[in-house]
């Protein structure tokens, strides 16, 4: 074809894309406004990418074999598409990527890509590298980019000359290579033997070249970046060449960015060897801004790399500044920040002794070339085996007969020589190099020995004495060619450095271009050569593993290789999409973690030099292990790595037939007969798969042969020949279908060839017409039912009954419009359903009064090795024992993909009654948490321990390990008294002591009688426990679950429940207790609030303010829940306290709802009988009338962070963990600091632990003995920072996500990220002291006591929240909500006026909750049951 003459820059990138007829374009712009007049749409009708929703994803999804693909975007969005570009490789891609914010620094930074580059700043040259690029791409079917400097190209330039351009076909090109192309363009004018050259990569050239002549300067531009190799640069050089300045465009200065870090220099070090050949003795970059003057500039350059003592980050010009280049310099720095997390950990554990080789910006570096890096490195050996050399000559007392101690500095140079040759762990590394401290010292007192000045011209520094961990830290760039990245080298070394290769690529990229990828498993290629230590780690995954490996690594005394993942999509993900990218990872046998450890070999093969440390594998490992004869140790190890290898092959599909054939056989044993009726579901409460049981029971009643599966076991093929089908379907989300029929929709929805002209199909949908309330989300309602009835109507399916759509806001909920549908059902199948027998539904009462005092079938399905999880009813039942099975949701999805059921688990919880928790009792949470558990504590929002991720066959041990140090978890959880939370109170340990011992009472005094929990869990010896007298412990205890049962007069031995009943409580029953001033327990939140009132002369508590009544759980939009304060039962006397709850507990036991759970707490029972006609009754029972309220003062909710004595002359320090999760983070190692406490209080018999129901924990009762060495453990491990925003130490979160089978959002952790932002806001203002109690959950339960709270988030849907204000400081007042739905990033947008108005508005010292009131921002809740009322139109 004939490029157009007199063509613009648009007209000419627009011609070039035409050179093959089959190319795709895209264009990326900020908004949709731009469309067709954007300069990127260079044909006018390019496929327009908006950058904020991720473009390059979408390219990445439509490149392929046989496509040409053109891409016009902006050196921003490039650069965050980074992630991306590594799926790209093996397709045939141009990329025209404008350097519009004039920072040439991007060009360098896609280096290890290894795709052609080019860089244009003219038109002319436009022309030659688009072409280029073009035929690149067809015939090598590789990436090209070409940066193009749109501002410097004029748009008046036009392209005069005629040129024809070749169409590029295919079929046709055979592979091309750049060997002619002219990678520089050399500027004429200088002299035939220049000595300096100046390597230009900015558009100021043609400036720039008049004065490179007059300075005898040799200028080239940057014209071709990749291919190219330096060699073969120096090769083109005049051999006057001594000085080379560099010259790159930079939108802002260096040091105002903070980057420091010049990838293009790395090109230049690459081969040191070659540039002292050369005689070139100095390297110097500068960066330029907006130039005025591009001579002086120039001359001052030059002049500066020929200078004696040149300035090594020169910066001219002026900043080119812009919204887009600040967001540049911050994406620059966030993908630095997210790698460092790795980095952190290794100047952790080594500290001084910490040699990063080429990490560039640390003060440790030696170069800044990863393969110069090992070339040092080896150079440095050498040195150094030259000394070891040198010394082992010098071991003879008679060379240093003038030294004093002649013989001592032998026997320590002795010393020296044997640890060089040993494998030294931290601790030995330490203590060899202050062993070569000292030598050197001695060395240099004695320089009047020749045998010591022959030492000394070896080292003349102590660091040539010193022991160091070396490091070579890269990219997973590395991967693609082990060779050239120099991998290889390092792996056959046998030196002992150690590789850190970090792997940013997320698991879903891979997935995507799983053909294309070509990068090498470095892992298994650095196993097979049996000398190399190996590890794959993942820093969001197991802290644990990451330690033992860097450590392992380190003390190896060859080469270690560490896979180190740490995968993101962008340079602005969080830690949440960090963490979740790398659990699907690992759960999905994509990033296994292991350690090899060469050490370890066996003979025997008992001994593993392999370990594997997660449970899934890919099969190029399995092959390996399998090929080395380890996997089968590994899976008799691992009985759950065994069911993985298992079920990793099993096709997704055969799994649903299996599936299917199994319950459609067990139908069949039943004796079925009749026409089929196939029901499915789709339920993420559970209601949608109980009403499709419940129908299944009734059409089996009358002969209808009914199957019941998950909308996920359709196979969509097989449908229309299923004759009769109904689909029950809850509603998720915005109006989406629950998790496990989102695939059959999707597959539905996308299918445009299935006739369901046979099937006959009927719809009932669950949903709440309230719960997005605004009335355009009306269409949210049973959005999921609507969808499915018309797909199905419009594929020519025939309805059986009109579509049901069940509404939780009608009176009996979604029953009322299931009683009207359900006939009609009926009626068009022609059955009766007056011949149906009718089955009780099966509630969790009876659940309670069949499970034999809360046994169940709980032992034998803890036995059944088929599953992970347990039976339902029994799940209901373990919450008695504390235990609550779960499931971890972040791999849900990937789990089911794969054919494997979801990753079930136990959260156990702990008695705690007043909340103290001796040293051994933490050790032993601690332990489990390691052993059995996820690795991390909870500390929860009634002041105990939690820990989660639990599997089976691990409970049982967890639970007698935990009861060995006299910690149950029964009655933690379930429709019992559950744990008694007092206030933490360290100053007053008189008051305290009393509060706390009345807590226990009470938590002893209402345990359940039962003994289940011994017979399960206690009863006789377990082969795993740690000690033989744990049986003996568990017999013998004071307190604590019950272990004999009561004979009856025939002699008989039963379980009887003399408080609860066979059937125990309606729900959960909660205590607590507080001292004024502080409500540190929310004491109006639980069904029994205690407030102490204590005689202020002699600290005696004379007795109790009690309330009954208070509750937090609710349903979004459901006007039929609330939550509740409790309300004034009256004053009563410490020696009746007990029996004034239990008549509560008896009216509660007695009247409670027992049909509708949701209506079945106090709260709703006091409201129902109305609070005089509750109090009488419980008076009566009580035997006693409450006497009148006492005066009380309560003045904050809070915890108190820092260090107070108490009247005892003990130390106590309320530490901040924040949301109470307890866990290592290369920042934070606050779970093995609070370990080592734990382990100092033990050895020393000084201290113990408290905590606080706003999940923060006490270090108490510490003497001053013992108080400086205490402080410094704390100090070490960041348990000691008190400097906190008054925002941050006044929060709390719930669990949510991942194990909250209930969270609709995130929570724990998404708040600490919210309060960051909400803390800069508050700064501001001036109120970053202030206090704001705020509060997040995942769901309406209320676990954190959300109602409660000032500011208040409540989860809705996936990064969705209602917005709560008003709630009292103190926790005096409910909250009421403010806005409905809010997405996450709109929440500071909506919080910020506020917090400004608070701050000019506020009167002295009002609290964020009352002024809101105040103000009228919001109306106050004066009584739960008015919860929903007054709320504005304008929250929803």
């Amino acid at each position: 074809m004939t490029l157009t003459t007199a063509a613009t820059l648009s007209r000419v990138l627009a011609d070039l894309s035409q050179l093959n007829p089959q190319n795709k374009v895209y264009y990326t712009s900020v908004t949709k406004d731009t469309g067709v007049s954007s300069e990127y749409n260079v044909t006018g009708n390019g496929i327009q990418l908006l950058t904020s929703q991720d473009p390059f994803d979408n390219v990445v999804a439509h490149v392929g074999d046989g496509v040409l693909t053109t891409v016009t975007t902006e050196q921003l969005t490039a650069l965050k598409a980074l992630p991306h570009l590594y799926s790209l490789k093996g397709s045939s891609t141009v990329v025209n990527i404008d350097l519009n914010l004039q920072d040439y620094s991007i060009v360098p930074t896609f280096k290890d890509l290894g795709y052609p580059t080019f860089i244009s700043n003219d038109l002319d040259t436009v022309v030659a590298h688009g072409t280029l690029a073009y035929q690149l791409a067809i015939s090598n079917k590789e990436p090209v980019f070409h940066f193009i400097n749109f501002a410097a190209v004029d748009p008046a330039t036009v392209y005069n000359q005629e040129l024809d351009l070749p169409r590029f076909q295919f079929e046709e090109l055979a592979a091309f290579e750049l060997e002619n192309a002219e990678h520089f363009k050399t500027y004429p004018g200088a002299s035939a033997s220049p000595s300096t050259l100046v390597i230009n990569l900015s558009p100021y050239g043609p400036q720039f070249a008049p004065v490179a002549a007059k300075l005898n300067a040799l200028l080239v531009d940057i014209a071709i970046y990749r291919p190219w190799t330096l060699a073969q640069f120096l090769e083109a050089l005049p051999g006057s060449i001594r000085k080379i300045a560099i010259v790159e465009g930079s939108s802002k200065a260096v040091s105002t960015t903070g980057a420091g870090f010049d990838p293009l220099l790395l090109d230049f070090f690459d081969n040191f060897n070659a540039l002292a050949e050369r005689k070139i003795d100095q390297i110097i970059l500068s960066n330029v801004g907006r130039l005025s003057d591009a001579e002086a500039a120039l001359t001052q350059i030059v002049n500066n790399v020929q200078g004696a003592a040149p300035e090594q980050s020169l910066y001219l010009g002026e900043d080119i500044c812009s919204s887009s280049t600040a967001e540049y310099s911050e994406a620059i720095k966030n993908v630095i920040n997210l790698e460092a997390a790795y980095i952190k950990v290794l100047n952790q554990l080594f500290d001084g002794n910490l040699n990063v080789l080429n990490e560039y910006g640390n003060e440790c570096i030696n170069t800044k070339s990863p393969e110069y890096g090992f070339g040092a490195f080896l150079h440095a050996q050498s040195d150094r085996e030259a000394l070891v050399a040198q010394v082992k000559k010098s071991l003879d007392p008679a060379l240093f007969s003038t030294v004093p101690g002649a013989n001592e500095l032998v026997k320590l140079l002795s010393q020296w020589v044997s640890s060089t040759e040993a494998q030294l762990n931290e601790a030995q590394l330490n203590e060899a190099n202050d062993l070569a401290q000292e030598i050197y010292t001695i060395l240099q007192g004695n320089q009047d020995c020749e045998a010591v000045l022959e030492l000394l011209k070896l080292a003349p520094s102590v660091e040539q004495l010193l022991f160091r961990s070396h490091w070579l830290i890269g990219s997973d760039a590395w991967s693609y060619d082990l060779g050239n990245s120099g991998v290889h080298h390092v792996i056959t070394s046998k030196k002992n450095i150690n590789m850190l290769i970090i792997d940013s690529e997320p698991y879903s990229e891979v997935a995507k271009r799983e053909s294309k990828v070509h990068k090498k498993n470095v892992g298994l290629y650095a196993m097979n050569f049996h000398d190399v230590y190996v590890a794959s780690v993942a820093v969001y995954s197991s802290y644990t593993q990451l330690l033992t490996a860097f450590i392992e690594a380190s003390s190896f005394n060859g080469p270690s290789v560490i896979l180190a993942y740490l995968p993101y999509h962008s340079e602005r993900d969080t830690p949440i999409q960090v963490l979740k990218e790398t659990k699907n990872a690992i759960e999905s046998g994509y990033w296994p973690l292991y350690r090899y450890d060469p050490r370890k070999e066996d003979d025997s093969g008992e001994e593993l030099a392999f370990t594997l440390d997660s449970s899934v594998i890919r099969k190029e490992l399995q092959d390996f292990l399998d090929r080395e004869n380890k996997l089968t140790l590994l899976t008799r190890q691992s009985a759950e790595l065994a069911r993985n290898i298992e079920l990793s092959a099993t096709d997704v599909i055969t799994r649903k037939q299996e599936k299917r054939a199994k319950a459609a056989y067990d139908e069949l044993l039943e004796g079925l007969s009749g026409p089929p009726l196939h029901i499915y579901y789709a339920s993420d409460g559970g209601n949608g798969s109980a009403l499709a049981t419940r129908l299944a029971k009734r059409a089996a009643s009358v002969g209808l042969k009914a199957t019941v599966l998950s909308m996920d076991d359709i196979i969509l093929e097989d449908l229309a020949g299923e004759e009769n089908v109904v689909f029950f379907t809850s509603t998720a989300g915005q109006g989406e279908f629950p998790q496990d029929g989102k695939t059959f929709w999707e597959e539905l929805k996308g299918s445009t060839d299935l006739d369901l002209a046979s099937l006959n199909f009927a719809v009932f949908g669950l949903g709440d017409s309230q719960y997005w309330p605004r009335k355009e989300d009306a269409r949210y309602f049973n959005k999921p039912a609507k969808d499915l009835f018309g797909r199905l109507e419009l594929l020519t399916a025939k309805p059986l009954a009109p579509l049901g759509l069940g509404d939780d806001q009608d009176a009996d909920g979604f029953q009322t419009a299931y009683s009207e549908w359900e006939p009609k059902l009926w009626e068009s199948l022609g059955v009766s359903a007056d011949d149906m027998v009718e089955e009780k539904p099966y509630t969790n009462e009876d659940m309670k009064i069949n499970s034999n005092f809360l046994r169940g079938t709980i032992y034998e399905g803890l036995h059944d090795e088929s599953t992970l999880n347990i039976h339902p009813y029994d799940a209901q039942l373990t919450k008695f024992h504390g235990c609550y099975i779960q499931d971890d949701r972040d791999v849900r999805e990937i789990r089911k993909l794969q054919g494997i059921e979801p990753l079930y688990s136990f959260m156990c919880r702990v008695r705690l009654p007043g909340g103290i928790a001796t040293p051994d009792q933490w050790l032993i949470m601690d332990q489990l948490a390691d052993e059995t558990g996820n690795g991390t504590m909870k500390v929860t929002t009634r002041a105990t321990f939690q820990l989660h991720g639990i599997f089976k066959k691990d409970i049982k041990h967890a639970i007698r390990a935990m009861n060995s140090k006299l910690l149950d978890s029964l009655a933690a959880c379930g429709d019992v008294n559950r744990n008694v939370m007092v206030s933490a109170l360290p100053a007053n340990a008189k008051i305290h002591k009393q509060i706390s011992k009345m807590g226990y009472d009470i938590s002893e005094y209402f345990l359940p009688n039962t003994t289940a929990y011994y017979d399960l869990w206690l009863q006789g010896p377990d082969k795993r426990d740690e000690d033989p007298n744990w049986e003996k412990l568990f017999q013998t205890r004071d307190g604590g679950p019950n272990i004999k049962k009561t004979k009856l007069s025939d002699n008989s031995l039963v379980d009887i429940e003399p408080l609860y009943s066979p059937v125990y409580l309606p729900r959960k029953f909660k205590v607590n207790i507080t001292v004024p001033p502080y409500n540190d327990v929310d004491v109006w939140s639980s069904d029994i609030g205690m407030i102490a009132i204590v005689d202020p002369a002699t600290d005696i508590v004379l007795g109790y303010n009690m309330y009954a009544g208070g509750g937090m759980g609710t349903t979004h939009n459901n006007k039929k829940t609330y939550p509740r304060r409790g309300s004034l039962l009256g004053f009563v006397e410490p020696e009746d306290v007990i029996e004034a709850i239990k008549a509560v507990f008896i009216v509660q036991r007695d009247n409670g709802s027992r049909t509708d759970r949701k209506h079945a707490r106090l709260k709703y029972t006091i409201d129902d009988m109305g609070v005089d006609v509750f109090n009488a009754k419980v008076e009566e029972l009580f035997g006693k009338k409450f006497g009148p309220e006492r005066p009380f003062e309560i003045q904050s909710n809070c915890d108190y962070f820092g260090w107070v004595k108490d009247e005892n002359g003990l130390n106590h320090f309320t530490a901040f963990v924040e949301n109470g999760r307890l866990v290592d983070t290369p920042d934070k190692p606050q779970k093995t600091g609070f370990k080592k406490v734990a382990e100092y209080m033990k050895e020393h018999g000084s201290g113990d632990f408290r905590l606080t129901g706003n999940q923060h924990v006490l270090i108490s009762s510490v003497t001053d003995e013992h108080l400086d060495n205490i402080k410094a453990i704390m100090h070490k491990y960041v348990i000691d920072n008190t400097d906190l925003s008054g925002i941050r130490q006044t929060s709390t979160s719930c669990v949510g996500l991942p194990t909250c089978g209930l969270a609709m959002a995130e929570s724990e952790r998404y708040l600490p990220v919210l309060i960051t932002q909400l803390e800069d806001i508050l700064e501001e203002f001036g109120l970053r002291h202030d206090s704001v109690v705020t509060r997040m959950t995942g769901c309406p339960n209320g676990c954190a006591r959300p109602w409660l709270a000032e500011l208040a988030f409540i989860g809705k849907a996936p990064n969705t929240y209602n917005i709560m204000l008003g709630g009292g400081f103190y926790g005096e007042r409910l909250n009421k909500l403010y806005k409905a739905s809010v997405k996450d990033d709109d929440i500071i947008d909506i919080i910020k006026p506020l917090f400004k108005r608070w701050a000019l508005e506020r009167n002295e010292g009002e609290h964020f909750g009352d002024f809101v009131v105040r103000v009228g921002i919001i109306k106050p809740t004066l009584e739960g049951k008015y919860f929903h009322d007054d709320v504005s139109e304008e929250a929803f």
